[in-house]
């Protein structure tokens, strides 16, 4: 099956045929090391790392790149009320999210490039711009002239005049045009800066993502995706800058946009106030059911998080960790080989998983056909131990144990042990999270909700956490 990606250039599903069949590119943007990242901020990380792992079992080889931006208004500003140099902040934080990520199964980056480190390649792309007509120098900034780039707008398909509605853009007295953007702009002292031809200063956030990527990827790469948030202007501000800075070249050929999370019905900002830091989450959720929890929704979505989101997300790794373990107490199974032989299957990963993924990286569908394969292990198994043994029950079995762990592996999902998996409350996180499902459960109890009280019972049991209720209240120990 052809893997077909939904192109927002275009706004239509198209075969994805990379430049380089051996070796494709993908550029994904990343953080801005200020603060610990919020669980919006890891959705792009998590659902294009699926499909940075299905592009390279498909072409054996991708160039991924997904930078860091290490310089920034906002580092600057963490940096004096702290009073510490930006390295302080932008060390630390980068060091967190690489952690976070990590723990939420995200594989790392072919390369992660920092923009304080290419500060060379940033302003040979500037003067390449000025030379050819793009951009200019006014008052010790140098900004991009929007009106000389035809296809500006041509990514979020609006009238340049309507882009500067709602949008961020200072107006100052230099501009030629009120959405020309800033390439480079003045330092004080207090503030980093860089020696230019246009004297100490710094770049703006849009030139660092098309700088570094030309450095790694060159002046066309195949899909470069990120949130939808910055569709409009990042993206379509590194559009215009590369595009004229290399001679009119396409600059990616396929834009990938994931959709926001929603938290209590509004979009998750920290400008709003109402995130969830993956670092807290960390903290007392199961990193995988945070995982799961985000490939929960089709990229392209909204999602909305929640506490009963991410409780749903325990509960199926629960019965997929379950049937595994169920699976590998059958005596006759110990032994037998994983081999998927002439199973349908690439990679070890079941077909009917791929071609989900290959169906604009719909990791919904994956995921249903993940439970449907549990499911058939578990009724196949029901019916062994009860004695209806066939001929070829017991290979059928092995089969399912191995579809199930290779579909996992498509989705990040099912390479613990079930041991390591329902013993994690060994963790003070875990007993944080399961003395909050007690106290849930004991006000459950009280207004009656008997239906959600024996569902924590249930839950909790599963986990191997055992109930014990008395007059003193709610006593638990693991089993």
């Amino acid at each position: 099956m052809a893997l077909r990606l939904y192109n927002t250039l275009t706004r239509r599903l198209e075969p994805f045929v990379p430049l380089d069949p051996a070796c494709p590119t993908m550029y994904v943007c990343g953080p801005t090391v200020y603060n610990y990242v919020h669980i919006g901020n890891a959705r792009p990380y998590v659902v294009f790392g699926v499909l940075a792992a299905l592009l390279r079992r498909r072409h054996g080889n991708l160039r991924y790149a997904r930078n860091i931006t290490d310089v920034d208004d906002k580092i600057n500003h963490a940096a004096r009320e702290q009073g510490v140099p930006i390295t302080a902040i932008t060390d630390r934080f980068a060091v967190a999210f690489r952690e976070d990520m990590s723990a939420l199964g995200v594989v790392a980056p072919d390369v992660e490039p920092e923009a304080t480190r290419h500060i060379p390649q940033i302003v040979a792309m500037i003067e390449r711009l000025i030379a050819g007509g793009h951009a200019y120098a006014a008052e010790e900034h140098v900004l991009f002239a929007v009106d000389s780039f035809e296809g500006y707008g041509k990514l979020s398909r609006r009238d340049p005049d309507d882009m500067l509605a709602g949008a961020r853009v200072e107006v100052a007295p230099y501009k030629r045009n009120p959405g020309d953007f800033v390439l480079w702009k003045p330092s004080t002292d207090d503030l980093p800066g860089w020696e230019s031809p246009w004297g100490r200063g710094r770049p703006g956030w849009h030139i660092e993502c098309s700088a570094m990527a030309e450095a790694h990827l060159g002046d066309t790469i195949d899909i470069h995706a990120g949130g939808v948030d910055l569709q409009f202007p990042h993206h379509e501000n590194e559009i215009a800058q590369s595009e004229c800075a290399h001679g009119g070249r396409i600059f990616a050929r396929y834009w990938l946009h994931n959709g926001m999370l929603n938290f209590g019905g509004t979009k998750m900002s920290k400008s709003l106030g109402n995130i969830e830091k993956v670092h807290d989450l960390l903290r007392v959720h199961p990193p995988e059911a945070l995982r799961h929890a985000l490939l929960s929704a089709h990229y392209r979505q909204p999602l909305e998080w929640s506490e009963s989101l991410i409780e749903q997300s325990v509960r199926t790794l629960d019965r997929l960790y379950g049937t595994l373990r169920d699976l590998e107490a059958l005596p006759l199974l110990r032994g037998t080989s994983d081999d998927p032989g002439d199973r349908a299957s690439r990679h070890g990963i079941p077909l009917v998983v791929e071609a989900a993924l290959e169906d604009d990286l719909n990791t919904p569908q994956a995921l249903a056909e993940i439970a449907a394969i549990a499911a058939e292990a578990r009724s196949l198994r029901n019916q062994v131990v009860h004695g209806n043994v066939q001929p070829n029950s017991m290979q059928r079995l092995n089969e399912l144990r191995a579809d199930l762990v290779g579909a996992g592996i498509a989705l990040g999902l099912l390479q613990q042990s079930p041991a390591e998996w329902f013993g994690r409350g060994a963790s003070e996180g875990d007993d944080a999270r399961i003395q909050a499902l007690i106290d849930e459960r004991s006000a459950a109890k009280a207004a009656r909700d008997f239906a959600r009280s024996d569902a924590i019972r249930d839950q909790l049991a599963t986990e191997g956490v055992l109930l014990e209720d008395t007059p003193q209240g709610v006593r638990w120990k693991r089993a």
